[in-house]
């Protein structure tokens, strides 16, 4: 079954094993609307060179923490239900899922602002670095905060 939160390796974790464990909330039934991000490899950069592969890296036990922190805070907010946020870590090609992110609420005005806020979180606060290899064969480490590449 799966947590609540969590880094996991390429594989151990899929949407469908996410919705089980949201059918198996018992606070499930106060909710009418669930909301879902799915982050996945993108083909090209910013400026549009083409990606062959995209590594991801975690400091795990910080960015579990950190997962299980945006997530707890805000299933506390007012008609939220639950909040699950896990996001893959090792080699991706383009068009694989890296991450998913899961409100439950008991209506769409509850979980839209929040999908996105556990989004813009996770990105800002949990300790995942990523490696874009193009297909020319040069990496970069992905920067979000910058909304560039940096070379290495």
């Amino acid at each position: 079954m799966a947590r609540r939160t969590g880094v996991h390796k390429k594989g151990e974790i899929s949407f469908e094993d996410i919705l089980t464990h949201l059918r198996n909330n018992p606070r499930l039934r106060e909710a009418g609307a669930v909301a879902c991000f799915i982050g996945i490899v993108r083909g090209s950069t910013h400026d549009g060179r083409r990606v062959r592969r995209l590594e991801v890296e975690a400091y795990s036990e910080v960015a579990e923490g950190a997962l299980r922190r945006i997530a707890d805070d805000l299933r506390q907010r007012d008609g939220v239900v639950d909040v699950l946020i896990h996001h893959n870590v090792g080699s991706f090609s383009v068009g694989e899922d890296l991450v998913y992110v899961v409100v439950a609420g008991r209506s769409r005005k509850n979980v839209f602002s929040v999908l996105m806020e556990a989004v813009e979180r996770y990105k800002h606060e949990a300790p995942l670095w990523k490696k874009e290899t193009l297909e020319d064969g040069k990496s970069y480490w992905v920067t979000e905060a910058a909304g560039r590449d940096s070379e290495d």
